[in-house]
């Protein structure tokens, strides 16, 4: 019989929108793809300030060894993710439009690994401080600094863990086959914070176009070897986009509301991506930081669709032709999923930590239709998972209307796409809503 208190059922939210799920390759274990030639290592690979290279032109690295750090509470440390030869540190200009200074090493084809060892976690101090040196940031893409969101300020009360399964982009893979493939890595790790926390509720929420991987976490969750005081439990989500956001994912777990502003601390929460967990468990184990990361390649323009294991900062262009190079000729490269990735001009950019898909798509699928007048129908507005007015705030943006982009909350958005998607007359609403992001952040201070 099955243990129906583990079957515990969502809270409704609001908005999100149905779309293909095009999970291609779900099944398909994971390569693990040689080192390249050569690695460019961005020094901000996270939210917060950027990192300082601490090493030279000429130097050799190894594998592991931190080659960036700052002295900023909200940073991570940066490591070589190859052995090799620092040949030149210049600008990058990245997917963003943000020029970020970084270190290309030339590899010594060794691949050898500075000396690792589990780090002391005896105390929670120790423990946060290992995590930093970890250089983890949220895997799932934001890449907040992990051990400033595990440090949580003495004024906030945590009783809930949520671990983010839900993987809720179109054909990005990644998560779910860290499920498969680490499934124990997952666990441990959430052992490792709910320890750490002091919490007694952990919920791990995981969409229901994933069967296989609800079914394994289940098995493992409803063992009461494992969990004897019952408290892991797993949710099957509603496959709805964008479930996988922050906020609703809290509100679908829990039924709270972050409030504009806030964060899920505010609301008695901690969110980690499932990527991240297992990775904090296996660093836990060995001692070596983040330095490799599993990534997503797929698209009509890909010949051999796969998620790849690769070492943080390969040029894309490697890892394509590792994947048999392209099928057809590419019309539209992205940096993530087709919802909330951003294109690229060519593939020489290289994956970052918290890369998590590359997707290549040829002719028929890249080109976009044409924009035409706002038709006033509302679905922009319907299906915004933070109530909020997109037709409003595009316009405003377009405007340079500063005054009704705070107005009508822009900063609440979550850029997740979903009000493009739905638009009849094929506006490109998000790019003017993240163009008006950058219109607030840029605003001088009165």
């Amino acid at each position: 019989m099955k243990n129906l208190i583990k079957q515990i059922k969502p809270f409704r939210t609001k908005g999100g929108i149905h779309i293909s799920h095009n999970k291609n390759t779900a099944a398909r274990l994971s390569v693990v793809m040689p080192p390249p030639k050569h690695v460019i290592i961005p020094m901000l690979q996270h939210i917060g300030a950027p990192c300082n290279p601490i090493v030279k032109v000429g130097d050799k690295v190894k594998a592991g060894q931190v080659i960036g750090d700052s002295s900023s509470f909200v940073s991570a440390p940066i490591h070589s993710s190859i052995s090799g030869v620092v040949k030149e540190i210049s600008s990058v200009l990245m997917p963003n439009g943000v020029t970020i200074e970084s270190i290309v090493i030339e590899s010594d084809g060794l691949m050898e690994h500075i000396e690792c060892t589990p780090p002391d976690v005896s105390t929670n101090d120790k423990f946060l401080k290992a995590v930093r040196e970890s250089g983890l940031v949220g895997l799932g893409g934001a890449g907040f600094p992990a051990h400033v969101k595990l440090r949580v300020p003495a004024d906030k009360v945590i009783d809930t863990l949520l671990i983010n399964g839900a993987e809720c982009e179109p054909f990005i893979t990644s998560d779910h086959r860290e499920i498969m493939e680490n499934s124990w890595s997952v666990m441990s790790g959430i052992y490792a914070i709910k320890e750490l926390l002091g919490i007694h509720k952990v919920i791990i929420g995981v969409e229901s176009n994933k069967p296989d991987a609800i079914e394994l976490l289940k098995s493992i969750a409803d063992n009461k070897l494992h969990d004897p005081k019952d408290e892991v439990k797993v949710m099957t989500l509603k496959a709805l986009y964008p479930q996988g956001a922050e906020k609703m994912l809290v509100q679908a777990c829990t039924g709270r509301r972050i409030p504009p502003g806030k964060l899920p601390s505010d609301v008695g929460c901690v969110v980690m991506n499932v990527t991240s967990v297992a990775f904090l468990a296996q660093y836990l184990k060995s001692g070596i930081p983040l330095i490799t990361k599993r990534i997503t390649v797929d698209g009509s323009a890909i010949k051999n669709p796969q998620n790849v294991i690769v070492p943080v900062g390969t040029p894309i262009k490697d890892i394509i032709e590792f994947c048999g190079g392209y099928s057809a000729p590419p019309k539209k490269i992205l940096y993530g999923g087709p919802m909330m990735g951003l294109a690229l001009s060519d593939d020489s950019l290289p994956i970052l930590k918290q890369t998590n898909a590359i997707i290549a798509f040829a002719e028929k699928e890249a080109v976009l239709k044409k924009a035409d007048s706002c038709i006033r129908c509302g679905r922009c507005i319907d299906n915004c998972p933070m109530s909020l007015m997109p037709v409003m705030l595009s316009v405003a943006a377009e405007k340079k209307d500063l005054e009704k982009l705070k107005k009508y909350d822009l900063s609440s958005c979550l850029e997740c796409g979903s009000c493009s998607f739905v638009c009849p007359a094929h506006r490109h609403i998000l790019q003017s809503l993240r163009i008006g992001k950058q219109l607030l952040k840029e605003e001088k201070p009165k």
